[in-house]
């Protein structure tokens, strides 16, 4: 189903923009500017079968959830790689996968690059998507528009009794309450708070005896 939906949005957005005269062809293919000859060249496509490619994830959903956590919440570059930047220039490092591997092999892994502002914007949007699209979107029962309905159609076929959370009647607002989490920017792990420094308050002690 989804890629018989994706393959009628696709070939419908190329229609748009032939129909638009956004679209360009050269050499052997000069000939599809035509609309009949266009039309007539998207016709079979309107009837192959696109492939979805899915198999289980090696290491379990978990670790599937937890790439897709980082993957839909990051931009192009984070601001940890950028060196410096002025008018003449934005200079910020980049990981060189080949610096290990054949003739590359002990070269420097972690480089710095310089663009000119217009280059490194124009190479920053490539990454930004077009309007209406989606990096990650539920379709079937976890579609945005109607998951609240289908879960709960869901649950009673299946049967199953919806409980309401439990609270505990001893638990005191200041247990019931967590403490902040703060993530690593480098590694994406939690941080543990080892002590909280208040303003004013000494930093260091007087040394042991």
């Amino acid at each position: 189903v989804l890629s018989r939906l994706f393959r009628r949005r696709f070939l419908e957005e190329l229609q748009r923009l032939h129909q638009a005269s956004r679209l360009q062809f050269f050499g052997e293919h000069a000939g599809l500017a035509d609309a009949a000859q266009f039309k007539a060249w998207l016709a079979p496509l309107r009837k192959a079968e696109w492939v979805v490619y899915a198999k289980p994830p090696f290491a379990g959903p978990k670790a599937v959830l937890a790439y897709l956590s980082r993957y839909t919440h990051r931009v192009a570059i984070s601001n940890s790689r950028l060196v410096a930047m002025d008018d003449q220039g934005v200079c910020f490092r980049w990981k060189d996968y080949r610096a290990d591997k054949g003739d590359h092999a002990g070269r420097t892994r972690y480089k710095t690059m310089t663009l000119a502002p217009q280059e490194f914007m124009r190479r920053f949007l490539l990454h930004v998507l077009p309007g209406g699209f989606h990096r990650i979107r539920h379709y079937g029962l976890l579609a945005n528009g109607s998951r609240r309905a289908d879960l709960a159609r869901v649950r009673e076929a299946l049967q199953v009794e919806v409980k309401p959370p439990s609270v505990d009647a001893e638990a005191t607002p200041s247990a019931m309450q967590q403490a902040p989490v703060f993530v690593c920017h480098h590694c994406g792990r939690a941080l543990l708070v080892v002590q909280t420094i208040l303003r004013g308050e000494v930093i260091r002690g007087p040394p042991a005896s």
